[in-house]
């Protein structure tokens, strides 16, 4: 460990020129006083890396020196697939390792094409984050991720959404996946590939026993065919919707990408008020009902009718929640017969009234 490190300080100030100990202690995780002890160690072992003092001080290599040292090991050159991903790197485990294989081929460079790297660093960064969430970093996922690459089999004990919420499982991990910030273990039980939430793994034990990985199977193929399936699952209630024009262009940062597709395709021309008919998929009465009241009032559900009743009588829940408190001196509400939860109830009722 101490020998790598030694490697990426003088890496570091072969690619970067001057750097102060505060400044190197942060690129290599450690603090300012191992910094001091590795700068001489380097020197005893004939590294000519020397510092000077002050306020524009700091350490660098004498004369143009270049070390050879620039090859990468195994895990160094696996960690590079994860470049463009260091959050992801850093929950395999691999964060240092990854730091080490991108300051050796940045070393390996010629000046020119290091510059250009560096310029491409500098100007361009991924973040595959959703807006509004943060990293989900499991603590079993190290411990997994070496199961995965080992093809080990494993036991989990599993907490789920169905009854009963936890089971014990054993897998044959194939592979893991990113998804807007969660990892997902995709794993063969009893020979059926299915899906997990590592998140929602309790409890995980690697075995020594090891597995066959079939033949030719391709996790982000896997991956595309679960999630198509998984919509095809989850969107069953078709609800037909008068969305107004104010809203279609907002429509992709309200909804997900299955529903303001389905409001694409179905789209019909605009009406007499500029708003249009579309039918969408939807999972459930109860599901659709927060995710429709959330677009405001710029959307009518058509059809079908529960759909409506239940938005109609939730809303005028919501009002009656918030009817102002009485002030009459009487017993009730006063006279509201004219405010709005009076007639949001009335559309409710209308709405659970058969039309002739």
């Amino acid at each position: 460990m101490r020998a790598a490190r030694l490697l990426s300080l003088v890496l570091l100030l072969q690619n970067r020129g001057r750097l102060t100990a505060d400044e190197l202690a942060h690129e290599l995780g450690v603090s300012t006083r191992t910094v001091y002890r590795d700068i001489d160690s380097l020197g005893s072992a004939g590294i000519p890396v020397y510092g000077d003092a002050g306020h524009r001080g700091g350490y660098q290599l004498l004369g143009g020196y270049r070390t050879q040292l620039t090859g990468l090991h195994a895990d160094e050159a696996e960690s590079l697939f994860l470049a463009g991903l260091p959050g992801a790197a850093d929950d395999l485990g691999l964060g240092e390792v990854l730091a080490a294989a991108q300051l050796k081929l940045s070393a390996a460079l010629p000046t020119p094409l290091r510059g250009r790297a560096d310029r491409i660093r500098e100007r361009f960064h991924l973040d595959a984050l959703g807006w509004y969430r943060e990293q989900d970093s499991p603590p079993a996922l190290v411990a997994l991720a070496h199961a995965v690459w080992n093809q080990r089999r494993i036991r989990v004990r599993y907490r789920r959404w169905a009854e009963p919420q936890e089971v014990e499982r054993e897998l044959d991990p194939y592979g893991l996946v990113l998804k807007a910030g969660v990892w997902y273990l995709v794993a063969a039980v009893d020979g059926a590939v299915r899906t997990y939430r590592v998140s929602s793994i309790l409890r995980l034990d690697v075995g020594e026993d090891g597995f066959e990985r079939p033949d030719g199977f391709d996790l982000t193929a896997h991956w595309q065919n679960y999630l198509t399936a998984y919509d095809a699952r989850r969107l069953r209630l078709q609800a037909s919707l008068r969305i107004a024009p104010s809203l279609l262009a907002a429509l992709p940062d309200r909804l997900d990408a299955a529903l303001v597709r389905a409001v694409e395709a179905s789209a019909g021309p605009p009406d007499g008020d500029g708003w249009v008919t579309a039918t969408v998929p939807l999972e459930s009465v109860d599901l659709a009902v927060p995710i429709l009241l959330s677009l405001g009032p710029d959307i009518e559900v058509l059809a079908p009718e529960g759909l409506r009743c239940k938005i109609a009588e939730t809303a005028a829940a919501v009002l009656d929640r918030y009817r102002p408190a009485d002030t009459s001196g009487r017993d009730g509400a006063g006279d509201l017969s004219s405010s709005p939860a009076d007639r949001v109830a009335s559309s409710a009722r209308a709405a659970r009234t058969p039309k002739p």
